[in-house]
């Protein structure tokens, strides 16, 4: 982007919100406004909501207490009162807090959910939104206390607190009180009228917000998965044949495999150390003529599957992130508080708060990436084990093996993290009642966001283990020259991180340099400079 170039605006309809989007939003202070169509709407809304309030029309969380204290009734006059307390004790949750970014992902998803029109709050709760993610005023927001439904209650109440002048935001990464940095940039809190307490806690914002993030990011750490599969079978001089186009587009084509395959012939096209089948097929039958019987070869006519079934496993993984992709985006654009408005209809009393869908499609993401973290360790495996990588050293050491241990003990983290990652299982199937039994069938969406967040971060550490020990294959096997464009440009990326292990030395912190790179897209953006885009 140029000087003179704005970053594009993210325009808040209620209807149009991407996960791009949202990442633009979450990672950059990218310029947000509301549709001035979604704000009509919202105010004709509130206009048709007050109507029924002052017709005395009971309505749940308006004139009635909240959850199990429906049975409640609670005067007009207590309209302030009642909300703001909603949102004081239900500002309740602990341990760590998101991160800034994850924040600002869960206050976009929030601000286009009450865009849809059917949550009957003011325009202006929505203008105090979108002044928040471009000012970069952040709340503080702690991690655990959601249960996914009645929505994400705790963390969305640390975000409505802020609105009111109470609570905490992040600066400089710190928690501080939100009152004193309203006052210095001139802001008034809000006072929170019928509904509006309500409105902005009920709902899933969080789970998906976060759950945008971490797709986004997990599709990027699939094609970084990709990048060192391409690279590790330059390394073991394997074969192309498992990539054909035919195999895949015509035989057997589900989407995201066919894609896995594109690519990995995108990453191996102009190598030197690939073998075509062609190619293997005739030195087999060449080293089988003139003898009879069974004979032993030094050739293998086809790999392991770890080197062979990339693009089935990655492509995989690819088919559940398009799943998550499409729940996420439909999660974007709802309404999911409780009760919904609609113009000359019932008072909606519902339940879409409930995160089911989100939290059975972020566990899908769990299981997907903990076998995208499988399939490196395995390919890892086969380059240190002296009997499984046709010829190289083992564990990749470069000088004396014995007096030095190579990768040894590089593989042991690699290792433990696959085990961590299994021991992370589904959060949707753990429901707790809750709430005086109201509540007695919940989502756990949350935390099923976590998990996948979390396993993606563990597999970065993995696949940066089988990143340096691809690099430190190719150095022991003669060298990059060979290497076509897409793996010279990993290598190199490798090697301007860390340096060929020519003895034994501490590894901690290569394996985090690496690691950080490949979060931040660094390989990915290498071979793409290099030959383009991946799928």
């Amino acid at each position: 982007m140029t000087q003179q170039e704005s970053p594009r605006p993210v325009v808040f309809d209620g209807e149009s919100l991407d996960i791009p989007d949202v990442v633009r939003v979450a990672e950059g202070i990218t310029p947000c406004s509301v549709a001035p169509s979604a704000l009509e709407k919202v105010a004709r809304s509130r206009e048709l909501f007050e109507d029924i309030v002052h017709d005395g029309t009971p309505v749940y969380g308006v004139t009635t207490g909240f959850g199990e204290m429906i049975y409640m009734l609670v005067g007009p006059d207590h309209e302030v009162e009642l909300q703001t307390n909603l949102v004081r004790s239900h500002s309740a949750g602990v341990g760590p807090l998101f991160a800034e970014d994850e924040t600002r992902a869960v206050l976009a998803a929030r601000l286009n959910a009450l865009a849809k029109g059917h949550s009957a709050v003011r325009p202006e709760v929505l203008e105090r939104l979108a002044l928040y993610l471009n000012l970069g005023l952040t709340p503080a927001v702690p991690e655990i206390g959601s249960l996914g439904a009645s929505g994400d209650l705790a963390p969305l109440s640390h975000i409505a607190a802020t609105l009111i002048g109470e609570g905490y935001l992040l600066r400089d990464g710190a928690a501080v009180p939100t009152g004193p940095v309203l006052r210095e940039r001139g802001i008034q809190p809000l006072e929170l009228r019928f509904k509006e307490g309500l409105a902005l806690i009920n709902g899933t914002s969080a789970m998906t917000g976060l759950g945008s993030l971490v797709v986004d990011r997990a599709l990027t750490q699939v094609r970084q998965a990709e990048i060192v599969s391409a690279l590790l079978t330059e390394a073991l001089r394997g074969s192309t044949s498992p990539f054909l186009a035919e195999g895949h587009e015509v035989a057997r084509p589900h989407p995201g495999q066919v894609d896995t395959a594109a690519n990995m012939r995108a990453l191996l096209a102009g190598s030197g150390r690939t073998v075509e089948h062609a190619v293997l097929r005739d030195q087999v039958r060449d080293a089988g003529e003139g003898d009879s019987g069974v004979r032993r070869t030094q050739l293998y006519l086809q790999k392991a599957y770890s080197m062979r079934a990339t693009p089935q496993v990655l492509g995989a993984v690819r088919d559940v992130l398009s799943h998550a992709q499409g729940k996420l985006r439909i999660e974007l654009n709802s309404a999911n508080d409780n009760p919904l408005f609609f113009e000359d209809r019932e008072v909606f009393h519902g339940a879409n708060f409930h995160g089911q869908p989100i939290a059975f499609a972020m566990d899908f993401v769990t299981i997907g990436l903990t076998q995208l973290g499988v399939l490196a360790e395995r390919q890892l495996n086969r380059a240190l084990n002296r009997h499984l990588s046709y010829g190289l050293p083992e564990f990749l050491v470069a000088g004396d093996p014995g007096l030095n241990s190579g990768f040894a003990g590089a593989q042991y983290p690699a290792t433990a993290l696959v085990a961590e990652n299994r021991t992370i299982g589904p959060a949707s199937t753990q429901s707790v009642p809750s709430n005086g039994d109201n509540q007695d069938i919940v989502s756990m969406g949350l935390i099923s966001a976590r998990n996948a967040r979390r396993v993606l971060r563990n597999n970065d550490r993995i696949l940066a283990v089988e990143f340096l020990a691809a690099a430190q294959a190719v150095d022991l096997a003669g060298g990059p020259d060979e290497l076509g464009p897409a793996a010279a440009a990993a290598y190199q990326h490798v090697r301007d991180v860390v340096p060929t292990l020519d003895r034994d030395r501490y590894m901690a912190d290569d394996i985090e340099r690496t690691a950080s790179a490949l979060q931040h897209g660094e390989f990915l953006a290498a071979v793409e400079a290099a030959i383009g885009g991946l799928r």
